[in-house]
């Protein structure tokens, strides 16, 4: 897949995998302005051209290093409380994302994820935003999950926003809290990968570093626009572009 003798980012590397470069940064353009969504952004549509057990390892590794970034900023915001809660519930649904990973067909996964990409797309496009205050017990569900859903789609940015915007009133609460909950999390699931073998291929290991400098490019971007962009906005935007590439994949699976 990769010229693995060639030095990354020359021309013949940039302009062999000048969509990855691009996704890489739009997806995380996307995860400066709103604390998350690279993951939805990026999985489905690199999944079209490069196989997923490159994929969910490659944005696994940005989404840890962004989460550490954007967390470092903002680490007394967190609720500590709720990320203990949830950690022990998403250390389950790893284990068991990772299995699946290795495990189930690669149509039976897309045709998931595409399903899974648009309902929460659909939400974003329709407004429906999360409210009112719920009880810690839904932290087993959000936990079991979202870790799930992280290790075998890449993502597991829906179900721990929907639960921590039910149980954080301050925005930069509910990102700072997200993000580090992502570092520990996310470094759990690092460690299954690399203990199964998925983190250590070459072709992956190359992705990752020259997915860096894009990676902290988008970031960089998505920040400085932060503050000129409303959130809602933001969101239908997004929704529509899960829509999209959710459908494609469930195409994709189908034929």
């Amino acid at each position: 897949m990769f010229n693995l003798l060639s030095p990354f980012m020359t021309f013949e590397f940039v302009s062999q995998h000048a969509l990855l470069l691009a996704v890489i940064v739009s997806a995380y353009f996307i995860r400066g302005v709103t604390g998350f969504g690279s993951g939805l952004i990026a999985v489905p549509l690199l999944a079209f051209s490069y196989p997923l057990q490159m994929v969910v390892p490659l944005i696994l590794a940005m989404d840890f290093i962004a989460s550490f970034l954007l967390g470092s900023a903002s680490a007394k915001q967190a609720d500590w409380t709720e990320i203990k809660r949830l950690l022990p519930f998403g250390a389950i649904g790893a284990a068991f994302g990772v299995f699946a990973l290795i495990r189930f067909p690669s149509v039976v996964v897309l045709l998931a994820m595409g399903i899974f990409v648009m309902y929460f797309g659909m939400r974003n496009v329709l407004g429906i935003q999360p409210q009112g205050h719920v009880s810690a017990l839904w932290a087993l569900p959000a936990g079991l999950i979202g870790s799930t859903a992280g290790a075998l789609f890449g993502t597991s940015g829906p179900p721990y926003i929907i639960y921590l915007t039910h149980r954080l009133q301050d925005k930069t609460a509910i990102r700072a809290t997200f993000s580090w909950l992502f570092v520990i999390d996310g470094g759990l699931r690092l460690t299954l990968f690399a203990v199964t073998g998925l983190l250590l291929a070459r072709e992956t290991q190359i992705a990752i570093a020259a997915a860096l400098l894009p990676m902290m490019a988008g970031l960089y971007l998505g920040n400085k626009v932060h503050l000129n962009i409303s959130k809602e906005t933001m969101l239908k935007f997004v929704g529509a572009i899960l829509v999209a590439s959710g459908g494609s994949l469930i195409g994709k699976a189908i034929i």
